[in-house]
């Protein structure tokens, strides 16, 4: 390399070197890193917190119940002729349900009117004489004694038709009890007893039973401190209660389906049970059967565990924030809400019960707050936030606009 090369090289680097440490391009260089450094403010998306009566359901579990399960059972003794009903099926008030031999309480009817008639010609026998001695004795024709028999003697044969008379209505209704049916409308079980089977008193009486499904009532239980805390919070005006206890009760099937007729509530027990420290409440649903298969399907049936959710509760003025913007500290609940400046402020709450997919909000919250929803987890005490809307409210807004 010759001399006036490196030369020229020399002086181009020495050049350079000045441009570089001259103030403006030190001054340059501390702006570009400092714009590096500096953090774009978190976005955000918010609610605002409005005051309003929010409609607030109780849910228990329950189960149902008949509103009136009855046991057929045979009045008489006797064979079992016939079961004239399918087990299992809807049965109507009157229906035959079984058939007893007849034969034998037949023949007890023909000889209950044979003695009556039998009592009754006795009866008139003794009419007659007391009417033949009755003037005899006015005129002593015949003595006092005479008419004293005569008069004993109808009014002996007189009892003597009325018990026969009781006789034969005995035996009517033991005829008519060979005809089982049922005294109410519902579902009918299995038949405890077979066709052919000797039918006695007692336990050996026991035919089947019928299920009154309509109405269908709904049993379930509330503890004590469910019933004190209900009461405290309707003193304290957190919540309103129906008046005279009209609450409305709807019925969730095991498998989530809401039953379409909602009940009421039709008892409540006076006393606390001591075996499991609970008041036993029970609801009464309206159980249509129709010829709908939906709706078929749908009946409730006796012994199905279910969920009563009580509705007719109201909280006055009630703060509601969604889940994901409660969060939990080392000294229990908080929000973060943007104040005015639009920074970020640590907000403690007391948070109440859960209503769908959020949280009441008892204390913290005074109503007109912009609470965080998303993107709380990059919040600072103080840092500048920008607020931007969320997908749900563009998904809103462009359906509006078409």
């Amino acid at each position: 390399m010759n001399i006036s090369r490196f030369s020229r090289l020399t002086s181009i680097l020495l050049v350079a070197l000045i441009f570089a440490l001259s103030p403006e391009a030190v001054q340059a260089e501390k702006k570009e890193q400092t714009s590096d450094q500096t953090p774009s403010a978190p976005e955000v998306t918010v609610i605002l917190t409005v005051p309003r009566n929010t409609p607030v359901a109780i849910e228990f579990v329950g189960k149902t119940v008949s509103s009136r399960r009855v046991e057929i059972r045979s009045r008489v003794e006797g064979f079992l002729e016939k079961r004239l009903y399918t087990e299992g099926s809807m049965v109507q008030e009157g229906d035959v349900l079984f058939q007893m031999d007849r034969k034998p309480f037949e023949a007890d009817l023909r000889a209950a009117k044979a003695e009556l008639a039998q009592q009754q010609a006795r009866l008139d026998t003794a009419e007659a004489n007391l009417k033949r001695v009755k003037p005899l004795a006015e005129k002593n024709a015949v003595s006092q004694k005479d008419l004293d028999d005569a008069t004993g003697t109808y009014l002996t044969s007189a009892a003597a038709v009325e018990a026969a008379k009781a006789k034969v209505v005995q035996a009517e209704l033991n005829l008519s009890y060979t005809t089982i049916r049922t005294p109410v409308t519902g579902l009918s079980s299995f038949a405890v007893q077979q066709e052919g089977a000797y039918i006695g008193f007692g336990s050996d009486s026991l035919l089947t039973y019928v299920a009154q499904i309509d109405p269908m009532w709904v049993e379930f239980s509330v503890s004590e401190n469910q019933i004190l805390r209900s009461r405290r919070e309707a003193d304290q005006g957190i919540i309103e209660q129906p008046e005279h206890g009209n609450f409305e009760v709807e019925i969730i099937l095991a498998d989530g389906t809401v039953f379409p007729n909602r009940g009421r509530i039709t008892f409540a027990d006076a006393s606390l049970s001591e075996e499991t420290g609970t008041f036993l409440i029970r609801a009464e649903v309206e159980n249509k059967v129709t010829a709908d298969d939906t709706m078929a399907r749908e009946i409730l049936r006796p012994g199905q565990f279910v969920r009563a959710r009580l509705h007719g509760m109201i909280r006055p003025n009630a703060i509601l924030v969604p889940q994901r913007a409660v969060q939990q500290g080392a000294k229990g609940s908080f929000v973060w809400i943007i104040d005015e400046e639009g920074k970020a402020e640590f907000q403690p709450v007391t948070v109440g019960q859960w209503h769908e997919d959020q949280w009441f909000i008892d204390h913290g919250l005074e109503g007109g707050e912009k609470v965080v929803v998303n993107g709380a987890l990059k919040l600072r005490a103080g840092v500048p936030v920008k607020i931007v809307e969320s997908e749900k409210k563009k998904k809103e807004a462009a359906g509006q606009e078409m």
